[in-house]
């Protein structure tokens, strides 16, 4: 060690010495009970969902793409379009302040349901919903649309198995 300009002082303190350093498994006390465990959490919490949903199913539990915050309990999937969901009960929801859209609904054709499409038709015609959007509670990305029946329709989230 000589000529390497430390002194035996200074590599005794230093925090890469092993000799120094403590384990974190050392500094933690079993025999005390850890603070934010719960044994018996997820099934506290699963009657909470069944109290929620009031004995009704659902397709999926539906959470924010990017903050993964709860949206709905209660929801039904599309039949064509997979990715997409409608409820009526929804959770940590907020709607897009002054964003309406109006749209027209599409005739149906053969087996199809309603599908629809941004109103670009003459504004006198009497076939038009106003849609808006629905964003996260929490961080604001849109997740959906709202009709005038007041129905979700999402298609911007995450399901999960319910």
């Amino acid at each position: 060690m000589e000529g390497d300009g430390k002194s035996e002082r200074e590599i005794l303190y230093s925090p890469t010495n092993s000799q120094q350093t403590v384990s974190d498994d050392d500094e933690i006390d079993y025999s005390v009970k850890p603070e934010f465990y719960d044994p018996n959490l997820d099934d506290k919490d699963e009657s909470w969902v069944r109290r929620e949903r009031k004995g009704r199913t659902s397709d999926a539990v539906l959470s924010c793409p990017a903050c993964f915050t709860t949206l709905c309990l209660d929801c039904q999937r599309h039949e064509k379009y997979v990715t997409q969901y409608r409820a009526i009960f929804v959770v940590n929801c907020k709607l897009g302040i002054g964003q309406a859209r109006q749209i027209t609904p599409k005739g149906k054709q053969g087996k199809r349901k309603r599908e629809f499409s941004e109103v670009v038709a003459d504004p006198a015609d009497g076939e038009r919903e106003t849609i808006k959007p629905v964003c996260c509670s929490v961080c604001s990305t849109e997740v959906g649309v709202i009709d005038e029946d007041e129905v979700y329709h999402f298609f911007n989230v995450l399901p999960s198995e319910s």
